[in-house]
């Protein structure tokens, strides 16, 4: 997989492209039929809320070495507690989960530019991962103790 730049700015150009596309199509999509639209907007909303709640937990245990960029910053340091017990990546688990939420409240254009949003991110991980190995020693041991990505016994 391509870095996309020195720190990784096309992945990152990319999700930010991806976001707005999810965001516009649940304002200005087309909506779910009348049978669905109710029970779709509560499991929508809920979901949202736990990938609200799953990003701000894992921003927070990243702390200063929060990134949008694949490479680590300078400031970084390896984070193996709280949500990173769980996924080596929580915060792209959580925006799944938010967008995917919003996306299935709103309209499903939007859920499926998350979908696309999800290979991205899937693909930038992989990326981020080399660059991870790369800058701490321990990143293997890491993964060998936390060794899904995304989704708990999944992925």
């Amino acid at each position: 997989m391509p870095a996309l730049g020195r720190r990784g700015g096309g992945w990152v150009a990319l999700q930010l492209v991806l976001v707005a596309a999810i965001v516009a199509a649940c304002v200005l999509g087309p909506r779910w039929g009348d049978a669905a639209r109710g029970p779709l907007l509560v499991a929508g909303l809920v979901l949202a809320v736990a990938g609200a709640a799953a990003v701000a937990a894992a921003a927070r245990a990243l702390g200063p070495a929060l990134t949008p960029f694949p490479r680590p910053s300078q400031a970084g340091r390896l984070v193996a507690s709280g949500p990173y017990r769980l996924v080596r990546h929580p915060l792209y688990a959580g925006g799944l989960l938010l967008l995917g939420g919003l996306s299935l409240a709103f309209s499903p254009l939007a859920l499926g530019a998350t979908a696309v949003l999800a290979v991205v991110w899937a693909l930038k991980l992989t990326v981020e991962e080399r660059f991870l190995r790369a800058t701490y020693p321990d990143y293997e041991a890491y993964c060998a103790s936390t060794r899904h990505r995304l989704v708990p016994f999944v992925f």
